[in-house]
C-alpha cells in the first residue's frame, strides 16, 4: 500500500489538541479509504515522551534527530512550550532539514514561532493564534503575519490559528489530497459543525467575546443577533434603545471596537453562513431571512467577509443538498 508520510513534531508542553486533532482526522481519512494511506508519525527531540500538561504524557514514535525523508507533510505543533522550542538550535536545525525533504510544511497555532525562527516563513504570509499574532509580527518582521484567517497557505507552507484550527487545516489537506467528498465525510464523522474555509475569521462574533459589560449595548447586540431580518439601521437601534445615534455609535466603538452598521453587517453575514450550511433554502430566501434586500447584496457582503461567494461556500461546506439558488452568479 502506498503511503503519505505525515510527520508531526512535538516537544515538552506542546498542546495536546494540536496533535490529537491532526492524528484523529488523518486516521479517520484512512478509515474511509484515503489513497495513498496516511502514515502518521509523532517525533520528539531525543524520542523522549513529552508532557502536554500535568496529567497527560505522550510517547513519541520516533526521534526527531533520526527521521529522514522523503516526507509528504511536516507539521509542527503549537503549545506553551513553542517559544522554548523556537529557541532550541537543535530543534530548529532538524526542522529546517526535514522541511527540505518534505513536499509541504505546516504548523498549528504557535508552532508558527518555530517555523519563523527556522527561517521557513521569511517573505511569506502566515497566521497564528490571534493572541500571539502581534508579538510574532514584532519579533519576525520578515514574516507577513495575518491574525485573521483560520489557516493560510503560501506556496507549500501552511500555518494555522489556535488549537482546533488544526482540524480545519487537516481537513483542507485531506481535500487537497483526496477531494472534497472525502473531506466532507471525515468532517461529518468528526462531528464538526462544518468544514470552515481558511479565510474565515478566527473569531466568530457569536463566540469571540463575552457579552458587553454595558447593559444597553448587550440588549442591542442580543436584539441584532436574534433578529437579523429586522430594521437594524443605527437610527432605529438608537431610538429603540432611547439614546442618540451618535451616543450609540460611541458605545459600540468603546465596547465592541466597531460601528453599529459594521456589527449588523457581520452578524447578518454570519447568520447567512449558518443557514447556507444547515438548510436547503434558496439563496433569495437566505438573503431575506438575514436582512439582505437581495441575493446580490448577500453575495457582496459574503465575499467581503469570507472571500468566496455564498454559492461556493454552500457547495463546499453544506451538510444538506441545496435547492436551486436564485441567480447563477450568487
Amino acid at each position: 500500500m502506498s503511503e503519505r508520510h505525515f510527520v508531526i513534531v512535538g516537544y515538552d508542553a506542546a498542546e495536546l489538541l494540536d496533535i490529537a486533532c491532526v492524528v484523529s482526522t488523518l486516521e479517520c481519512a484512512n478509515w474511509y479509504g484515503a489513497a495513498p494511506y496516511y502514515k502518521v508519525r509523532l517525533v520528539t527531540p531525543g524520542g523522549r515522551p513529552i508532557e502536554c500538561n500535568p496529567t497527560v504524557t505522550l510517547h513519541a514514535g520516533e526521534t526527531l534527530e533520526r527521521v529522514t525523508g522523503p516526507i509528504d507533510t511536516l507539521l509542527v505543533s503549537g503549545g506553551i512550550g513553542s517559544q522554548d522550542a523556537a529557541a532550541n538550535r537543535l530543534v530548529l536545525a532538524h526542522v529546517r532539514r526535514l522541511a527540505r525533504e518534505s513536499r509541504r510544511v505546516g504548523s498549528v497555532c504557535t508552532g508558527t514561532w518555530i517555523l519563523a525562527a527556522a527561517g521557513l516563513l521569511d517573505g511569506r504570509r502566515a497566521t497564528t493564534h490571534w493572541r500571539w499574532a502581534d508579538e510574532l509580527a514584532a519579533r519576525h518582521p520578515e514574516v507577513h503575519v495575518d491574525p485573521d484567517p483560520i489557516f493560510v497557505q503560501d506556496g507549500n507552507v501552511y500555518t494555522s490559528a489556535g488549537v482546533t484550527s488544526a482540524l480545519d487545516l487537516t481537513l483542507a489537506l485531506i481535500e487537497e489530497d483526496n477531494g472534497a467528498d472525502l473531506a466532507r465525510l471525515v468532517a461529518r464523522q468528526q462531528v464538526t459543525y462544518l468544514q470552515r474555509p481558511g479565510n474565515q475569521a478566527q473569531m466568530s462574533m457569536f463566540t469571540a467575546a463575552p457579552p458587553p459589560s454595558n447593559s444597553l449595548i448587550k440588549r442591542v447586540v442580543d436584539y441584532i443577533t436574534g433578529h437579523p431580518d429586522a430594521d437594524l439601521t443605527a437610527a432605529t437601534l438608537a431610538a429603540d434603545a432611547g439614546v442618540s445615534e451618535r451616543h450609540l455609535t460611541r458605545l459600540f466603538l468603546k465596547h465592541l471596537g466597531q460601528t453599529p452598521g459594521k456589527f449588523v453587517r457581520l452578524a447578518r453575514t454570519e447568520a447567512a453562513a449558518h443557514l447556507l450550511t444547515s438548510t436547503s433554502l434558496p439563496m433569495a430566501a437566505v438573503a431575506a431571512r438575514c436582512g439582505f434586500g437581495t441575493a446580490e447584496t448577500l453575495r457582496q457582503a459574503f465575499v467581503d467577509c469570507y472571500g468566496v461567494p455564498p454559492s461556493h461556500y454552500r457547495l463546499t461546506q453544506s451538510r444538506t443538498t441545496p435547492q436551486a439558488a436564485t441567480g447563477s452568479s450568487t
